[in-house]
């Protein structure tokens, strides 16, 4: 006992844990591959996890190996609940693609992370045998939290089960923007209560912390084993061990070898952001302790300034963009939710009356949040690569040690540096961006003075807004507004996302076609007369630094897609022709009225149907490379295979293929690169 207590307090032995663990994590999770072995049509195996949307559900299916499945529910079906059920399941195969706009989230990655190689299809389902008794309490308890208001449902999933499927989006969006979402998240913070209440109530009991370890277990069982619920929990476990051990060990090192433990059992967890945000804000605070002093509301603001530091990096990832005034936000959330909500939704769960109280604290709790939301003060930071998160840490352990100031004012230089960057960027970028069966092309000029976007997309009877990746691509740029938005015309596919973007992105202008409002475009003006934005219609140009675009197509037609704004620009030399959806006719009437010899990159015209791009056209424009913005295996068949043969002598890049495509102009060099699925 005595040699391992001599081992435990050496600090060579977390060097060399560190070392391995640094080692393992990489071998196990880059440079091995791990790939699906099954291959069936039918799988039989148990629900773990399980999310209700309106008329489909998405469950993990545990077989040989964790499986996601998505079951869309027939009319008037009903379906019982399956979690910890024994079902097979008939279906097929569906293919996860990576994201095709950059910087975005990744869910082919997000599944792999998760131990998920395989994505499936269901069609039919048949339950086999019942759920064991752990999931059978789960289900009693989920029983029970359907039987309150869906306002106060909603919370007390939260806390107890840490589901927020229920969760207004809108809401959830503004808990997040203030920076208090985690306090929503089940915690430490949480589990630590718990803790200290089961301590209290079961102090005279000799096996008091085997059963307090049993219901932390089972904590962790009903919150699909989080990753913060899984540092506490394992820490508590580590203590107790050492404490039983009679050996004593200072908590940064039991808290790295809780770190050890959980990225043993599972290496991916390495990059679960819940765990990073976990053990490094934990860490900070273990360190600063001595620092953390004053009374209870200073104490709340020095430890939310230090988790606002030490987690910059991954939120800055994650959102670019923080709400400078969450670090304050946070003196009044946290004793309002970790002391009065947290407890009372737990209380209100045994207690039924006491949900009327609770039910006054959530309307304040949303009221306030919304009213902060409006209030807030964010300042968009581009993604930050490896090497300047490495670097910002560095700088953050010399500050812990040596407590000089200069780190953190090197901190404060680096991100600076991050945000300027961009910014210096003396090249032209051209994206047209995968939207699915839609259109939306960004252009940015150097030096970052315009920001141009060509449509928005838009997918009609989807719940997937494709603008909210539009706008969180362009954060990761570092672009903060967008200089002039150009509706090329009034169609869902091209501007059905134009009302959530002016909504939630700052935008100077908006130009329009040719031709009258249609109801879409006319919903867009109230939106734009609302918040005081310029908008124009058939413009003949419109001048951006030392370049302009030249709206070709000003004469009326009979139809919305021959009125499209025709968009040609010469950027360093190279031309780039963009079509919207204008068909035949007003290619002969370009043709006839200007000379377009020789375009560089062609925006093919309506998706590559066959009422556009004929082959007089193509052959006048004699384009070097042809854009197709179409979604995969789309009702409409785009492209047309007549088109793709019109265009073989151009370099096709299709988005359903290629995902989104840049064009660079670069040291008067015109460079592509695609974001392939």
């Amino acid at each position: 006992m005595k040699r391992l207590k001599i081992v435990l307090q050496s600090k060579y032995l977390y060097v060399f844990l560190l070392l391995f663990l640094i080692l393992y994590v990489f071998i196990t999770t880059k440079l091995i591959k791990y790939e699906s072995h099954i291959n069936s049509s039918v799988i039989e195996g148990i629900v773990v996890s399980i999310n209700y949307n309106e008329d489909k559900i998405s469950f993990v299916l545990k077989a040989k190996e964790k499986i996601k499945c998505t079951y869309y529910l027939k009319e008037n079906e009903i379906l019982e609940n399956l979690l910890g059920k024994k079902i097979k399941v008939e279906g097929i195969v569906k293919y996860v693609s990576n994201n095709t706009i950059p910087n975005i989230f990744n869910y082919k990655k997000y599944l792999y992370n998760n131990n998920i190689y395989l994505n499936f299809q269901v069609n039919n389902i048949e339950i086999l045998n019942n759920e064991n008794v752990f999931y059978k309490l789960r289900n009693k308890i989920t029983e029970k939290i359907n039987t309150y208001d869906d306002d106060i449902k909603t919370y007390l999933n939260l806390f107890i089960l840490g589901n927020k499927e229920l969760l207004d989006e809108n809401i959830y969006e503004n808990y997040r923007i203030n920076g208090i979402w985690h306090l929503f998240a089940v915690s430490g913070m949480h589990i630590n209560l718990i803790i200290s209440v089961l301590d209290k109530l079961l102090k005279r009991i000799k096996i008091k912390s085997l059963l307090i370890s049993g219901v932390l277990f089972y904590f962790m069982f009903l919150t699909n084993f989080s990753a913060s619920v899984l540092r506490t929990t394992i820490f508590y476990f580590i203590k107790n061990i050492l404490n039983f051990l009679q050996i004593k060990l200072d908590n940064k090192k039991i808290l790295f070898l809780a770190a050890f433990v959980i990225l043993l059992i599972n290496p991916f967890m390495m990059y679960n952001t819940g765990f990073q945000y976990s053990f490094l804000i934990t860490l900070s605070i273990m360190l600063e302790s001595k620092h953390i002093n004053g009374n209870y509301f200073v104490k709340i603001f020095k430890i939310s300034l230090i988790s606002f530091i030490v987690s910059l990096p991954i939120t800055i990832n994650m959102n670019y963009e923080i709400n400078l005034l969450s670090m304050f936000l946070n003196i009044f959330y946290v004793p309002l939710i970790s002391l009065v909500v947290f407890p009372l939704s737990i209380l209100s769960f045994f207690i039924y009356p006491l949900s009327n109280i609770l039910k006054y604290l959530v309307l304040i709790l949303e009221y306030t949040n919304k009213i902060f939301y409006s209030l807030k003060l964010c300042l968009i930071i581009p993604k930050m690569s490896i090497i300047f998160i490495i670097i910002y840490f560095v700088f953050l352990a010399f500050y812990y040690k040596t407590r000089l100031k200069r780190y953190i004012f090197f901190i404060a230089v680096l991100i600076s540096i991050n945000i300027l960057i961009p910014k210096l960027d003396n090249n032209y970028y051209i994206y047209y961006l995968d939207v699915g069966q839609g259109d939306s092309s960004l252009l940015i000029t150097p030096y970052k003075k315009e920001i141009i976007v060509i449509d928005t997309g838009g997918l009609i009877n989807s719940n997937y807004q494709v603008s909210d990746n539009i706008m969180l691509f362009l954060k990761s740029l570092g672009i903060s507004k967008i200089n002039t938005l150009i509706i090329t015309h009034g169609d869902y596919d091209h501007m059905g996302e134009a009302i959530n973007l002016v909504n939630n992105f700052k935008v100077e202008k908006v130009v329009f076609n040719c031709g009258e409002f249609n109801e879409l475009e006319q919903s867009l003006i109230k939106v734009l007369n609302k918040n005081k934005i310029q908008y124009y219609s058939c413009i003949k140009e419109l001048k951006t630094d030392d370049n302009k675009l030249y709206f070709l197509n000003n004469k009326l037609y009979d139809n919305e897609n021959d009125n499209s704004n025709v968009i040609y620009a010469e950027l360093n030399h190279y031309k780039f022709l963009f079509m919207g959806d204008a068909g035949v006719e007003v290619e002969e009437d370009l043709i006839e009225k200007y000379n377009l010899k020789d375009v560089d990159v062609l925006k093919v015209g309506h998706h590559g149907s066959k009422t556009s791009s004929s082959k007089t056209f193509i052959e006048e424009i004699n384009p070097r490379y042809s854009i197709i913005s179409v979604g995969k295996n789309n009702r409409y068949r785009h492209p047309n295979k007549d088109v793709l043969n019109v265009l073989e002598d151009s370099k096709i890049y299709r988005t359903d293929k290629y995902g989104s495509i840049m064009f660079k102009i670069k040291n008067d060099k015109l460079k592509v690169k695609t974001f392939t699925p």
